[in-house]
């Protein structure tokens, strides 16, 4: 990983969108000169961070190919939905996302237009420019509050991104906290920095933990009001320390963060109209975090809702984006999330049906607001984490948060916390029940890959479910939970520049199993 890292500095300080600064990134000064000095104060620090930040939505960062489907956050978001069996892809159409949908990515490792390479080197950019800022903190002239707001943010931000890192380039935290994970980098690198080896995956783990602890810490002391709903605030932080509590099954952990998250959001479980207007701004009352979209940043055919949204003719047609019929079925009669699906749709055919959850604010300008994290989710968080600590009355409390306001019908009195073998293999429990629930509140905006990883289960996709036979998967592993179906391989240029990794030792197996 020999990375220049003032280019990327720059990135952030050049007045321009991030798609057209190539040809300035060579103006670059040089490594002699320390993070510090470009930073100075707080104020100016957040200009690398509003890079990265603005990394997370924009086209073309991450590679220079495949960009109509690398544009960040909400791009790997589809990705890990089309892994599982609830996010249908109808059709190949022009094969953006399919290649994800049907497990044909792992062996395009020697490319950079993949997503080996994508997802490793857009993280890892997004870590590289926050390392800076950390490093720069004792330095750093500003107010306390002021520095606090930044480095808490520069914080969370490395620790989302190397939580992002280990849950697509090694298996699932618990039980495989041994096996090799990602490299870990937490001070300034530069074009003369050595390569490091794999750490483990508790060593990452580790470091995200205590990153989260140092985020929460900082933003716990700041009185700065937030900037957009694209900086993360402390309500966010807990946010992600809740995500990363699940996959280690930390579950006193995911409690508290995720009520922490509830309570420092502000936030309201949405309900109504804001539930149904197409899921497209981060001003509604539940919305966490999230990028608000303008026409100018809009990144057109290289977007979000393109790929969702059928009335903007374009890939949200040509390969229409549906549910998983027996996922919706499991919705009430009178549950308001059922208008996120058509089931009556003509284009449906044979197929799921058409979602309608995401749509275009302004078709005619390509807009409408990333939403990143909401409310529900930490409810439906918290409701998981007292169900398997055996607190069933606060579990159904927190479901009931967030199931009242869908289907005024609905009472849980199931108990227990049985998963089947496979996602399709019911057991009733009350936990399997919160799952369910979480599956149809987050379809489309988490990646369901994630929780089938975490939860240890199997999926089979069928036609029944409403999944063409050309995206049946039968030749991949996905019954197994230790499988490495769903596990990245590392892109060859990172082996090419990085003396400390082996490929014969170091590379993710490029089949299912070892």
């Amino acid at each position: 990983m020999k990375k220049n890292l003032f280019k990327y500095l720059l990135v952030g300080m050049a007045a321009c969108s991030l798609t057209a600064c190539s040809d300035q990134l060579e103006t670059a000064p040089s490594a002699s000169v320390s993070g510090d000095q470009l930073l100075g104060s707080a104020t100016n620090a957040l200009i690398p961070l509003n890079g990265v930040y603005r990394a997370m939505y924009t086209a073309g960062v991450s590679n220079a190919a495949n960009t109509h489907q690398c544009f960040g956050i909400s791009a790997y978001n589809i990705m890990a939905d089309v892994m599982g069996e609830d996010f249908i892809m109808a059709a190949q159409g022009s094969g953006w996302f399919w290649y994800d949908c049907v497990y044909q990515v792992k062996d395009m490792y020697t490319s950079t237009a993949w997503r080996s390479y994508d997802t490793w080197n857009g993280y890892y950019t997004w870590i590289s420019n926050v390392n800076y800022i950390i490093n720069a903190g004792d330095a750093m002239t500003g107010t306390d509050s002021e520095k606090n707001y930044v480095l808490g943010q520069a914080y969370a931000v490395r620790a989302y991104t190397y939580f992002m890192l280990a849950q697509l380039y090694a298996r699932t935290y618990k039980g495989h906290e041994t096996e090799p994970c990602v490299p870990l980098y937490t001070e300034p690198t530069d074009i003369h920095t050595d390569g490091k080896p794999r750490a483990t995956v508790e060593e990452v783990y580790q470091q995200i933990t205590d990153d989260l602890e140092h985020a929460i810490t900082c933003l716990s002391a700041t009185t700065e009001a937030r900037a957009s709903m694209t900086h993360i605030n402390l309500g966010v932080a807990y946010g992600f320390q809740a995500r990363v509590a699940l996959v280690m099954e930390d579950w006193n952990t995911a409690k508290e963060a995720a009520e922490n998250a509830i309570l420092n959001s502000g936030c309201q479980v949405g309900t109504g109209d804001n539930l149904t207007k197409g899921m497209n701004s981060v001003e509604l009352p539940n919305v966490m975090w999230g990028a608000a979209i303008s026409a100018d940043q809009s990144g057109m055919y290289a977007g979000f809702f393109t790929h969702l949204d059928v009335d903007a003719h374009a890939y949200g047609e040509s390969a229409r984006k549906q549910i998983n019929k027996q996922l919706y079925a499991k919705m009430g009669v009178n549950d308001i999330r059922r208008n996120w699906w058509n089931p009556n749709d003509p284009n449906n055919e044979e197929g799921g049906y058409q979602q309608e959850k995401f749509k275009f604010a302004d078709v005619s300008l390509w807009t409408g607001d990333y939403i990143w994290m909401r409310v529900e989710e930490m409810y439906l968080t918290a409701a998981e984490a007292y169900c398997r600590l055996g607190d069933e009355s606060k579990a159904r409390l927190n479901l009931n948060a967030v199931m009242q306001q869908r289907d005024a019908d609905y009472n849980c009195t199931k108990t227990g916390t049985a998963l089947g073998k496979l996602t399709s293999d019911e057991t009733g429990s009350l936990l399997e029940e919160i799952i369910t629930q979480r599956r149809i509140e987050l379809w489309g905006e988490f990646g369901r890959i994630y929780d089938i990883r975490r939860l240890k289960q199997g999926f089979t996709r069928t036609t029944d479910m409403g999944w063409p036979a050309s995206a049946l998967i039968q030749g991949t592993d996905t019954q197994d939970p230790e499988s490495y179906a769903w596990v990245m391989t590392i892109p060859q240029s990172e082996f090419d520049g990085n003396p400390s990794l082996d490929q014969t030792k170091d590379q993710n197996p490029i089949g299912d199993h070892k």
